[in-house]
Formats: C-alpha cells, sequence, structure tokens
C-alpha cells in the first residue's frame, strides 16, 4: 500500500512536447508547441523546469541536473487529437476510432433536422474561427435570429446566439436537441454553446460557454474512484468532458488563473481521492489563435502559481502535470496537433528524478492513479507507481 490520500492532476490543455510518429497522417509533421512557446522572450517556467520539464525525453533545452519531480513522454494512443479523446484516455479509456468531423459543414440532413427541431434558420455551416464567426455572421443573426452553425478541425458542432437575442438557458436546450441528433456516425465530441453579447461590430464571446459531450462508451478513472468510495473533485470544463459522470464535485473557473487558484485552496480541505483539473486557456485563448506569446506568459502565470500550490501540499498528496494534445502557435495551422504529452510527478511520496523514458499511452496515468488507491480495475494502461513511488 501506499500512504497517499489525494492525488491532484491538472492538464495543461493543448501543451504538446513534439510529433507523434503519426503525425503526418494529421498533418501535424514537425509540431512542437512547447518549443514554439519557449522561442517567445515571455517564457518564464522555473518551477516546470525544476521538477524536470526539460529532462523529459525528446526536449531540447538544458537538464536540471537534480529533478525534483519523476518525469515522461507519453505518447496518445487513441485515434485523434482532440480534448475529448484526450482525457478519456488520461482517465483510462483508448478510442479506436477518431470522432468524425466536417471539413466541409455538415450534411443536409443534419442542418434540416436541427432546423426543424428548433424552428429556426442557420448561418454558416462550415469550419470557422469562433471569434471571427461573430463577426462576420453576427449582424445577420441579431437581424433574423437564424442560429450561427460552425464546426472546426475538431469533433465539434458549435452554436452561437447573442444572449440578447436566444437566452442562454434557450441556447442550452438547442445544444441538447443537437446533441440528441448528432448520434451513430455523426456522434461528435462535443456539441458547445458558444453565447456572446455587445453591439456590432464589438461581439464579444461570454464566459457562459457550455460544452454537451459524449458520455464515455465505458467506465472512466472518474467512476471507479468514484464507485469505490473516493472523491473526484473536477475543476474547470471536466465535468463537462465527461458528461458529468464519475464526479462528486463540480467547480466551474473563469480562466486558467481562477482554476490554480481554487485547486491551492482544495489543498486546504479534507477529501480522499482526486482533484482533476483542466486549464483550457492555453488552447482556447492562445493556441488556437496562434498566440506564442500568449501563450508563453500564460505558462509563466501557471508557472508562478504552480511554486505556491508545491509548497502548500500536504506530505500525502501526489501531483501530476500532463496534457491531452497539442495546439502548436508557431504552424500555419490554428487547430491541435498530434503531440506526445508531458508527465511530471511528485510529492513526498515519489522519488525525484527517475525518468520513465517513453510511454505509449495516456492512461498510464489512470492505471497508476488506480493503484495509489489499490482499486481493482479494467483501465487501459500499465501503472508506473512501483518505478517511482516509496511505500509506507
Amino acid at each position: 500500500m501506499y500512504a497517499i490520500k489525494r492525488v491532484f492532476l491538472i492538464v495543461l490543455d493543448s501543451l504538446g512536447i513534439g510529433a507523434l510518429p503519426d503525425a503526418a497522417e494529421y498533418g501535424d509533421e514537425g509540431s512542437n508547441t512547447l518549443a514554439s512557446v519557449m522561442s517567445s522572450d515571455y517564457f518564464n517556467a522555473p518551477t516546470l523546469i525544476r521538477l524536470g520539464l526539460f529532462n523529459i525525453d525528446g526536449i531540447k533545452a538544458a537538464k536540471q541536473s537534480e529533478p525534483i519531480a519523476s518525469f515522461a513522454r507519453l505518447a496518445e494512443k487513441s485515434k485523434g487529437k482532440d480534448t475529448t479523446t484526450g482525457h478519456w484516455e488520461i482517465a483510462g479509456v483508448v478510442s479506436e476510432k477518431p470522432f468524425p468531423t466536417y471539413p466541409s459543414g455538415f450534411p443536409d440532413e443534419i442542418i434540416d433536422e436541427f432546423m426543424r427541431r428548433t424552428g429556426r434558420g442557420v448561418l454558416c455551416n462550415k469550419p470557422y474561427s469562433g471569434t471571427q464567426v461573430i463577426k462576420d455572421f453576427g449582424l445577420r443573426h441579431v437581424d433574423t435570429g437564424e442560429l450561427i452553425v460552425y464546426t472546426s478541425a475538431d469533433s465539434v458542432f458549435q452554436i452561437a446566439a447573442h444572449e440578447a437575442i436566444i437566452p442562454v438557458e434557450k441556447l442550452y436546450e438547442y445544444c441538447l436537441a443537437a446533441r440528441e441528433i448528432m448520434t451513430g456516425e455523426h456522434a461528435v465530441g462535443r456539441i458547445i454553446a458558444r453565447p456572446f453579447s455587445g453591439i456590432f461590430p464589438d461581439f464579444k464571446r461570454t464566459a457562459r460557454r457550455h460544452d454537451f459531450s459524449l458520455s464515455p462508451p465505458s467506465d472512466t478513472l472518474l467512476d471507479v474512484l468514484k464507485n469505490n468510495g473516493f472523491g473526484t473533485v473536477a475543476v474547470g470544463k471536466i465535468s463537462d468532458i465527461f458528461a458529468a459522470k464519475g464526479i462528486t464535485r463540480s467547480l466551474p473557473i473563469k480562466n486558467n488563473d481562477d482554476g490554480m487558484k481554487i485547486t491551492i485552496e482544495l489543498l486546504d480541505e479534507d477529501f480522499t481521492g482526486l482533484c482533476f483539473v483542466n486549464l483550457v486557456d492555453f488552447d482556447m485563448l492562445y493556441g488556437h489563435r496562434n498566440d506564442i506569446d500568449g501563450y508563453a506568459l500564460a505558462l509563466s502565470q501557471f508557472d508562478l502559481q504552480l511554486s505556491q500550490f508545491l509548497l502548500k501540499m500536504h506530505k500525502d498528496d501526489v501531483l501530476i502535470i500532463t496534457a491531452d494534445h497539442g495546439c502548436d502557435p508557431a504552424t500555419a495551422s490554428t487547430d491541435h496537433s498530434r503531440e506526445y504529452a508531458p508527465m511530471l510527478v511528485c510529492g513526498e511520496k515519489v522519488k525525484q528524478g527517475v525518468n520513465l523514458g517513453t510511454g505509449d499511452s495516456l492512461s498510464d496515468i489512470a492505471a497508476t492513479v488506480a493503484e495509489i488507491f489499490n482499486i481493482e480495475n479494467k483501465l487501459c494502461g500499465k501503472s508506473f507507481l512501483g518505478r517511482i513511488c516509496y511505500g509506507n
């Protein structure tokens, strides 16, 4: 048995560390999100470096002589490179088939049924930037009440609507209708509500985005923990990604900074189990907008808060930091990239400086957390706990 009471699992959404061997099949050959971010003059991450980020295989930077964490490079075994697939794999479910995408927009039968269900027309229906789509179609939407429907390179059906024209709760109803429509071969990973406000040409997206995800096809780490009486605290969009399955408590956040503040505050609470955190700003605000400096500044701010987190950790806490995919801000693409994920593991019970090499699945994390809590399970992945942790 390992005397570990809590695991804090933080996903730096999109912080890939180099192209996977099959990246060319996804149009992502040569992608390296971390390398691109490190090229910025604003990159400053001494805490991550001290943990051993630069010691991970494949990262070309000066190694830390005595890293205080154990570390690894993890491949994504699932087919795809989207948020849902990556998080499900982190939680022990490997997706053998990628979610459907719509580079030419959604087929007529989908749009026709959506219009029938909502009683409203549809604008756009093609892959589009989320900020640009409201600039280009927002005024017509306000004038006509037609819904802005768009997608991206990811498996998403997104609906944008002005809060003064379509109340947010009504927009959520429309998303639920789309979720019912998008089944079978059209079962996209997420239906996303994208409310916005303001007056043309200064429309701005609001914070009341909501994701309506597919339910995982089988039990995840969250289900396994909850079914065995452990707490599962979801911070950020984790509850959305897992369709609220297996979660005992969900804490929404405003942004990365707020997410880390909430996570640090949770260190003062008494619970046994997993705190699963998603910090989406890296991906949503910077990766998708090819903002290298913004990404670097956000990572530097996280690093500062990480130093505060480490100081407050209890002796029976373990911290795992990883990513779900890449989103290289230096490439011509604004979409996710097929990359390795970093993994850093630290705590008083964790050996320092152990290089776990390259793991063949993000689900090794799930297998390891399950072993920490001594739970029998059928999750994918191979536990690395015996290689990095001290026993009682």
